[in-house]
């Protein structure tokens, strides 16, 4: 089976961050704070997975007519699947909709909010794979290969100015940018220095080991993180946190004793779910500066990391 039958890719991966910088050797794309998919896309039919290989259409209904949109006869797409609100991409609400399985829940959220996919990359077309090629000509067979709508575009790039494209992201509060070479191969599976993100925000994943109730209805969530094969405690994030997050939080199953000696009522639970925070920065004594509680991601479904 050739690469498009068989569908069993998994995406490559950044395993290099950095500070801006300028470089004729590299362009540069915004990064969007989506949810991670590759999509197989022939004249009749779409295929949507995630990182882990699950197919993740059924989640995505308004996806299912993107086929039309390809000027050849079929392709493999690497990208992001995003939900847009108010002018921005918003993670909380694709984070929503890739946990969502009940259909009329799902059909109600595409026309309320419906995703969109933006593709930086293309793996396969006409029946060839494309990964052996430099970047900067799948870049340009992509351009020729896809007529974009409002549920499928291109990712744009520019090349060179990687400092002021991202001072632009600083300015617009976006997540920031992604440095490619446009000599890069592309590897499945694999993590590659290729490819450089260049964050606003940090951000790490913890354990949820319980909830802090306070007043004016407002929750903290406790978070941890394992080392040497032990819990340890590492604060509390309160800004950010949903109701749904909450929902789904408060339904796991409580604990009748503490995990960590602290002064605060914490409502403890079992430590089974992963939040993303972001933070501007840690301080001497490892706590966040500035932290933000993004969402309860699905393991298969990390942006970019």
């Amino acid at each position: 089976m050739d690469l498009f039958e068989k569908r069993e890719i998994k995406p490559m991966l950044i395993s290099e961050e950095s500070k801006p910088f300028d470089s004729h050797d590299f362009i540069y794309e915004l990064k969007i704070d989506g949810i991670r998919a590759v999509i197989y896309l022939d004249k009749n039919s779409v295929d949507i997975r995630n990182k882990r290989n699950d197919k993740v259409l059924f989640r995505y209904p308004e996806m299912s007519e993107i086929y039309k949109q390809i000027k050849c006869e079929n392709v493999i797409l690497d990208g992001e699947i995003f939900i847009l609100k108010d002018g921005r991409t918003n993670f909380f609400e694709i984070q929503r909709r890739s946990l969502m399985s009940d259909k009329f829940k799902i059909e109600l959220a595409s026309k309320k909010l419906p995703v969109s996919f933006v593709a930086f990359d293309i793996l396969y077309k006409d029946n060839r794979q494309k990964t052996d090629l430099p970047l900067i000509e799948r870049k340009q067979i992509l351009n020729e290969c896809i007529t974009e709508n409002e549920r499928i575009s291109i990712s744009r790039y520019i090349e060179n100015d990687g400092i002021k494209l991202f001072e632009l992201t600083t300015e617009q509060e976006l997540e920031g940018v992604v440095a490619k070479k446009k000599e890069s191969k592309y590897y499945f599976d694999k993590r590659t220095k290729d490819w450089i993100k260049i964050k606003n925000y940090e951000d790490e994943e913890f354990i949820i080991c319980g909830y802090i109730e306070k007043e004016a209805n407002i929750t903290s969530i406790v978070i941890a993180q394992m080392e040497n094969d032990k819990l340890e405690y590492k604060g509390h994030v309160t800004l950010g946190v949903s109701n749904m997050a909450l929902n789904i939080i408060k339904a796991q199953k409580r604990l009748e004793h503490p995990i960590f000696d602290v002064k605060d009522k914490v409502i403890w639970i079992e430590p089974k779910l992963i939040c993303t925070v972001k933070y501007m920065e840690k301080t001497e004594n490892g706590s966040l500066r500035q932290p933000v509680f993004k969402g309860i991601r699905d393991r298969g479904d990390i942006s970019y990391s």
